[in-house]
């Protein structure tokens, strides 16, 4: 047999050596180890319920219990819960869901309390007149750039909890003596403001009274919560939540069952008496 030049075997030798240096010394995983290697985030836990996933929309005629204050009952026989956010914890929210309930954060929004754990980050500034109740003073609203990010927090906590939704508290500061000369439209920008950061966490957000404002913010929120709207008159006011399909959560501290609760299944509206400390105590339409 005709032997081949020696240039051309050593250039055969040196193809064939890349050849398979290529095919056993290729680093990239394989089938079975791409399909069992941690994806970047793996080792952090994304907080629930993510960004992006559907809110939770409450449709009217829900039954609720609203229980701020003494050891939380988690046996009522209710589809929703609204709680203390700093104080219940995401085990309780955990039981909770586990029992099919869906959940609602309570945070203050419009108005300072020294006894939250991050009372000392609010500057002296956004300070105003008290509310009414022992150790709280309204908040400046206007002061979106330092009220923005102390209310992320908050929310960021209650997202991190677990909860559905959020129930921004003392939202009508312009219409109260805060100390600070607030008007329609600021509250309407900090009230949107809240509803923003509320949905960028996929958490529902409720509007708390403001009834004055409720055609120009029914858009904005998932649901109402309202406070003695029958005592004083104002139920028809609650209507636009309702004709947009819109849970409105109602208590009445006052009145009687039988002074309130026709008119409110009549309206379609959760209601029920409870005592002014919130406490388990409950009694139902």
């Amino acid at each position: 047999m005709k032997r081949l030049p020696l240039a051309l075997v050593l250039l055969l030798l040196l193809v064939a050596g890349c050849s398979s240096s290529s095919s056993d010394d290729d680093d990239r995983p394989g089938p079975d180890e791409s399909s069992t290697a941690p994806s970047p985030s793996a080792s952090s836990p994304s907080p629930s319920p993510a960004p992006g996933r559907a809110r939770w929309q409450p449709r009217p005629g829900l039954a609720w219990q609203w229980q701020l204050t003494g050891k939380l009952d988690l046996t009522v026989d209710v589809p929703v819960y609204d709680v203390d956010g700093f104080n219940v914890s995401k085990a309780q929210v955990d039981d909770l869901h586990r029992r099919g309930r869906k959940v609602i954060c309570y945070v203050s929004t419009g108005a300072w309390e020294d006894f939250r754990p991050d009372a000392d980050r609010f500057p002296k500034s956004v300070l105003g007149k008290s509310n009414g109740w022992k150790g709280e003073r309204w908040l400046d609203v206007r002061r979106t750039d330092v009220l923005g990010p102390l209310m992320a927090k908050r929310f960021d906590m209650c997202r991190e909890k677990g909860f559905d939704a959020v129930e921004p508290d003392n939202m009508d500061g312009y219409d109260n003596e805060t100390g600070f000369p607030l008007t329609a439209s600021h509250q309407l920008a900090y009230n949107r403001l809240i509803a923003r950061l509320a949905h960028d966490r996929g958490l529902a957000v409720g509007l708390k009274n403001d009834l004055d404002q409720i055609p120009e913010l029914v858009g904005d929120f998932d649901f109402a919560v309202n406070e003695q709207c029958a005592e004083f008159g104002e139920c028809d006011q609650l209507a636009p939540f309702v004709k947009a399909g819109k849970a409105v959560f109602n208590v009445e501290y006052k009145l009687a069952p039988g002074k309130f609760c026709d008119a409110a299944r009549d309206l379609r509206l959760s209601a029920m008496r409870k005592e002014l400390e919130l406490g388990r105590w409950r009694e139902a339409c």
